[in-house]
């Protein structure tokens, strides 16, 4: 498996045309997520835990009614700036502003969008939507029926009714905002402001490159090429042209680091701000069994599958044009080190990468070599 990874071409980008900040939109994208996926973010269980407590049942239903936008990571729709033309768009200062902005997207963008997790859409390459294009909307109408039943009224009824479908997601952004993320926003926004100002500080004094070594390890800077690198286990590309770079900083985000690559948007970097969570190590026989289990490139190659959502092994075997044994062999191997997790829902069996544990290999690698 050769290096993969996002690349976004800057040439022309002026020092002026770099924003760092902060989106409340976005930020509530990701409580979302982290509300549908709290094993992804184990530093945030006692928030979770508080804010599950007290959410209404009518609320909760309403949130797993289109939960595919924010489980796997999080839709492009929580930055709608970046779909917008003009190289001025910058997230809003409060959330009312920015679900303004999530308006003013056109009905194809929506859509395309919305349906990117379960249709599979072209993504950095131009191509018609599933509103324009019957083959594509019956490709994301048999992919949601594997998901169940919600999914494919969810999916039906955006598209066929567009406007619709956009009206109940902003009523219930609004209602989540009144429910707990209003408090949430209060909280965090300090936080994510003071480290917007301090890339904004690197940016002007320092450039480009040390500034994104301050966002994260797997950013890089070919000055000469005029390219950013984003190391991911993905492949995608995209470029600033005339229109700007756009940093959004994240606190609930952690450990997610997102590329919006998506053909026509804008380029946006989505990073956590704020220290990472430590944990206690495994034994040495159970880290060398996770280490081996991932060291085969067929099973990394699930693993981003799997870390992105719960998949049936006829899905995992579509995906990665493999025989239905072969897939099986592999996903033995990765739940016999703990990595993998099944669940039942009625006649389908989904796996999930235990992505808590994964997270933690690096630094309980370090401790075991250590102690």
């Amino acid at each position: 498996m050769g290096a993969m990874s996002v690349r976004i071409d800057i040439t022309g980008l002026r020092p002026d045309q770099v924003a760092v900040v902060p989106s409340p939109l976005a930020e509530l994208g990701m409580a979302l997520h982290t509300l549908a996926e709290p094993q992804h973010h184990p530093g945030l269980q006692g928030w979770v835990t508080g804010v599950t407590a007290r959410l209404e049942a009518h609320l909760a239903d309403r949130m797993c009614e289109a939960d595919f936008l924010w489980r796997t990571t999080f839709s492009d729709l929580f930055l709608p700036y970046a779909g917008l033309p003009g190289a001025t768009a910058l997230p809003g200062a409060t959330l009312a502003e920015e679900l303004d902005l999530l308006d003013k997207l056109s009905d194809e963008q929506f859509v395309a969008a919305a349906l990117e997790f379960t249709c599979a859409l072209p993504y950095s390459d131009p191509g018609p939507g599933p509103l324009a294009d019957a083959a594509l909307r019956r490709r994301a109408l048999e992919l949601a029926a594997a998901r169940g039943p919600q999914q494919v009224r969810f999916s039906e009824r955006l598209l066929t009714d567009p406007p619709l479908i956009r009206a109940w997601l902003r009523q219930f952004l609004t209602d989540c905002d009144e429910a707990f993320f209003a408090e949430t926003w209060s909280r965090l926004r300090h936080q994510l402001a003071a480290d917007a100002r301090h890339k904004t500080e690197l940016l002007r004094h320092k450039g480009l490159a040390e500034a994104l070594a301050a966002v994260s390890p797997a950013l890089s800077l070919d000055d000469a090429a005029r390219r950013i690198t984003v190391d991911k286990l993905g492949e995608g590309r995209t470029a600033t042209a005339d229109s700007g770079l756009l940093l959004v900083p994240t606190s609930l985000g952690r450990p997610h680091l997102m590329v919006l690559h998506r053909y026509g948007w804008h380029p946006v970097l989505h990073y956590p701000a704020g220290p990472a969570v430590p944990a206690a190590p495994p034994s040495l026989d159970q880290l060398t069994l996770r280490m081996s289990a991932l060291s085969h490139p067929v099973r990394m190659r699930l693993c981003r599958s799997l870390a992105r959502s719960a998949f049936t092994t006829s899905e995992l075997t579509h995906a990665h044009g493999m025989s239905a044994p072969e897939i099986s062999r592999h996903l033995s191997v990765l739940k016999k080190a703990g990595l993998v997790s099944t669940r039942r829902r009625g006649r389908y069996v989904y796996h999930q990468l235990d992505v808590t544990t994964v997270a933690r290999l690096g630094s309980d690698f370090l401790e075991s070599v250590l102690r």
